[in-house]
C-alpha cells in the first residue's frame, strides 16, 4: 500500500520541476502533505497513540490544509499566477528533475543498514534535490518557497525512514519542520505586505506629481 503512495508522491516532485503556474504549486504541495499523512500513519501504525496523533496533525491540519491555504491566499492578494523561467526551459527542468531521480536510486543501492528503509530514503533524497532544482532555476520567491517547502518534506521522510526505530528523533524533526515552514511563512507575508505598500506609495507619489 505504501509503494503506490511513494510512486505518486515522486510524480508530483517531478511535476513540480515544470509546472509553471503557483497555484499549481499550492495544489501540489496541498497534495503532498496528504500523501505524507497516509504514509506517516502506514509506516508508523504501531507507534503508540499521542505519536501517531502528533504526526497526523503535523501532515495533515499544517501541511495538507493550512499551508495550502496560505500560499492560495498569497496567490489571491498578489494577483500573479506563473513562475518567470530563468534561462530555462520545462524541457531542461525536467531533464534536471529525472537525473536527480536517477542519483537517488543509484545511491539508495548503497544503503546497508537494517534500521534504514532504502526506499523512504530514496524518496526522501529525491525531494531535497527537487526542493534545491526548485529554488536555483526560479527567479520568483514564491517557488523559492515551494521549494524549501518540498526539502523539509524530503527532512520528514527522511526521519520517517528511521522512525520506527527511533520516534523521538521523529517528533524532533516534525517540531522543526513546523517551526521552520512558520517563519518562512512569516518572513514571506511581511516581504508582500512592504512590495505592497511600497507600490501604493509609488501610486500616490505618481498622482501627487
Amino acid at each position: 500500500m505504501i509503494l503506490p503512495l511513494l510512486l505518486l508522491y515522486t510524480l508530483t516532485l517531478v511535476y513540480l520541476a515544470i509546472t509553471e503556474r503557483f497555484r499549481n504549486f499550492a495544489l501540489l504541495v496541498g497534495l503532498q502533505g496528504w500523501l505524507l499523512f497516509v504514509i506517516a500513519l502506514l509506516r508508523l501504525h504501531a507507534a503508540a497513540a499521542p505519536e501517531l496523533l502528533f504526526v497526523a496533525a503535523e501532515t495533515l491540519a499544517f501541511k495538507g490544509l493550512l499551508v495550502p491555504w496560505l500560499l492560495l491566499r498569497i496567490i489571491r492578494r498578489t494577483r500573479t499566477n506563473r513562475v518567470l523561467r530563468s534561462g530555462s526551459t520545462q524541457f531542461h527542468a525536467l531533464l534536471l528533475s529525472l537525473g536527480a531521480l536517477a542519483v537517488s536510486a543509484s545511491v539508495t543501492r548503497y544503503i546497508d543498514d537494517p534500521a534504514v528503509d532504502p526506499l523512504f530514503f530514496g524518496v526522501a533524497l529525491y525531494a531535497l534535490l527537487s526542493g534545491l532544482i526548485l529554488i536555483v532555476l526560479r527567479r520568483r520567491i514564491f517557488a523559492h518557497m515551494v521549494g524549501f517547502l518540498a526539502i523539509e518534506n524530503g527532512v520528514f521522510l527522511f526521519s520517517t525512514a528511521i522512525g520506527v526505530e527511533m520516534p523521538l528523533l521523529l517528533n524532533v524533526a516534525i517540531l522543526l519542520d513546523i517551526l521552520i515552514s512558520v517563519l518562512m511563512l512569516g518572513l514571506f507575508f511581511t516581504r508582500i505586505d512592504l512590495r505592497l505598500h511600497a507600490g501604493d506609495a509609488d501610486s500616490l507619489t505618481r498622482v501627487k506629481d
